[in-house]
Parts: structure tokens; sequence; C-alpha cells
């Protein structure tokens, strides 16, 4: 995809050159001017250098990172950029014809006086150029918007279908449905606390559908549902710790990541030690990040939960959402645990 664009410039930025040199030889001959060898030499300059600044002009923007939307500081970061390369492509073409001699020495004029004219004629195409550029820019971000729009719309629908499907499957309400059985003679108020908490997740799983974003504090209710149920399977084989940081709570993540993250966990930690173990949920704000992480208790399996749909779709939603600025990590910290941890710019 890269290569294609740096392609698709190289043609524009050649091609456009070119185009203006024809323009301006259509133009002369449509209107009867005579062209020199004079003229045509300054033309050719005029295209070389005119050729040359603009690639200078698009490493600086390139290195200042002026990319769009701008910001009035960056427009006039911009702007200022623009008109020293003008100049300075006025001085350059002056001063290289002065050197060559490519003027008619009876009606020579000084160089001063043909930057300045340089400029006022010249000036506008590396505006002119500015602004296709820029154009450009704008187009093929919009364009990515929504190609990384359609996307996340695919991926969230994905994710929903597989979340819904694992909560609705057999085991889960197998499960789910004999613990609070199991209840309903020897502690009914429980069993009725079992089936709201059920209730809830079914129906935040089907509400994740139309949301890109959700408060943190959804997320921690849902999970708190979710590992209540499955509390009262594990019995004291499941230990729960929450690290929470109040002011995270308002905070927009995505929806059902970090159910899908502690799905994870007992997946593939807790429900494959016959000990049992720990699962420790954390939200906190450091190095002006939202840091959440999931540890359980247990070893990351090769041909598990190091590549299975949980870490895998939790990276991919990172990605269209935010890019670079956000990470994802899955590794094994010390005491025998793993942990999933997320960063998110705040």
């Amino acid at each position: 995809m890269k290569k294609n664009k740096v392609w698709v410039y190289w043609c524009c930025q050649i091609g456009g050159w070119l185009a203006y040199g024809l323009s301006m030889l259509l133009y002369s001959f449509t209107s009867n001017q005579s062209f020199t060898k004079i003229k045509y030499g300054r033309l050719a300059t005029s295209i070389v250098f005119g050729f040359l600044f603009t690639l200078l002009l698009r490493y600086f923007i390139l290195k200042t990172k002026l990319k769009p939307p701008l910001t009035p500081k960056n427009w006039w970061s911009l702007l200022g950029m623009v008109l020293t390369t003008a100049f300075l492509y006025s001085v350059g073409n002056s001063a290289f014809v002065e050197w060559i001699h490519l003027y008619n020495p009876e009606v020579k004029i000084s160089v001063e006086q043909r930057t300045l004219y340089n400029f006022i004629s010249d000036g506008p195409i590396i505006f002119a150029w500015s602004s296709f550029y820029f154009l450009w820019q704008y187009i093929e971000i919009n364009t990515n918007s929504e190609v990384d729009k359609v996307r996340l719309e695919s991926l969230v629908k994905d994710l929903e279908l597989k979340t819904i499907k694992s909560h609705i499957n057999p085991h889960f309400i197998f499960n789910a449905l004999n613990s609070i059985r199991a209840l309903v003679d020897e502690n009914p108020e429980m069993a009725r606390s079992a089936i709201t908490q059920l209730s809830n997740i079914l129906r935040s799983s089907m509400q994740a559908e139309s949301l890109e974003l959700a408060p943190m504090l959804r997320e921690i209710e849902i999970v708190k549902d979710y590992l209540a149920l499955e509390k009262i399977r594990f019995e004291d084989r499941l230990c729960i710790e929450y690290n929470v940081d109040e002011n995270t709570l308002n905070h927009l993540v995505p929806p059902m990541m970090l159910q899908t993250l502690v799905e994870n966990a007992l997946k593939h930690g807790i429900g494959k030690l016959k000990a049992g173990g720990l699962v420790k949920i954390s939200s906190v704000f450091a190095h002006q990040q939202h840091i959440i992480s999931v540890q359980n208790t247990g070893v990351i399996n090769e041909h598990g939960n190091s590549d299975g749909f949980g870490v895998v779709s939790t990276q991919n939603r990172l990605n269209l959402l935010y890019g670079k600025e956000a990470q994802f990590e899955l590794r094994e910290i010390e005491n025998n645990l793993v942990e999933a941890k997320v960063c998110i710019p705040i």
C-alpha cells in the first residue's frame, strides 16, 4: 500500500510539472507569441527548479508532520513554509539564469528585479502545488477513514456474534442454569441475583453491536456479573481482585473488550488449573494513557491464549480505533501470572 502511494506521488509530481510546461507552450502558440531559445531555456529552468523545490517542500512537510486536519498554528507554519519555498525557488531560478547567462543582454535586468518578477509570476505555482498536495492528503484521509470505518463495523459485528455465541453456547447456559438450580432451594435470594446477572450479560452482548465505544463503568459492571456467575461454579477455586481507579470509569473504551479478556483468562488460565487461581482486573491512568490489565494465574499456552480469538480481535480493534497510539501486550509476569494489558490514549 505504501509503495503504491509513493508511485502515485512520483507520477503526479513528474506528470504535473510536464503538464505545466506543455500548457505554457500551448499558451504561447495559441497567443502567437514567439518562443526563442532563451524562453525555452527559462521554461526548462522553471520546471526543473519547481520540481526540485517542491520535493524539498514535501520533505519538510513530512518531517514536521503537517498532515490534515491542520490546527490554526499548523496553518501558519505551512504558510511560512510555502512562502519560504516560493522565495528560495525564485532566488535559485534567478541565480541560475544569471550564472549561465540565459537572458537577452540588450534587455538585461538585475538579479533582484528578476527574483521579484519570478516570485510574483512563478510563486503562485508553488501555492497551487501545495493546494493540490493537501487536497490529495484530505481525500486520502477521508477515503482511509471510510475504509477503516467499514472494517471496524465488520470486526465489531463479528466480535459481537462470536461473543453472543460464546454466551449462549450450551456449556455456558448449562453451567449457569445448573448453578442457579442448585441455589433455588438453599439460597433463593442468590438464585434470583444470579438470574439477573445472567440476563444482564446477555442484554449487554446484544446492545454492544450498536456501540463503537462505551464507558469503562459499563464494562466493569458486565465483568462483575460474569465473574459472579463463574464464582458460583468455581467456588473457592476462583479468587477475584479489582484495582479500578474511579477516574477511569467515565473513559470510553471498546465495548466487550474487557469481557473478552476476562473470558480468555478463565478459559485458558483458571479453567485448566485444578487448584484454580486469581483473576485481577486493573484500570488506571498513567503516562497519558488508560491502562487496562487482566491478570490470571497460569502460563501462556502456545496453542491457546496467545493467538486465540480474544487476543486477535482485541489487537485488531485497537489498531482500527487508535492506530499506533494504542498498545496490546500478552505476557507472563512474576508469581506464575499471565497479564493481558491494553494501553489506550486519554
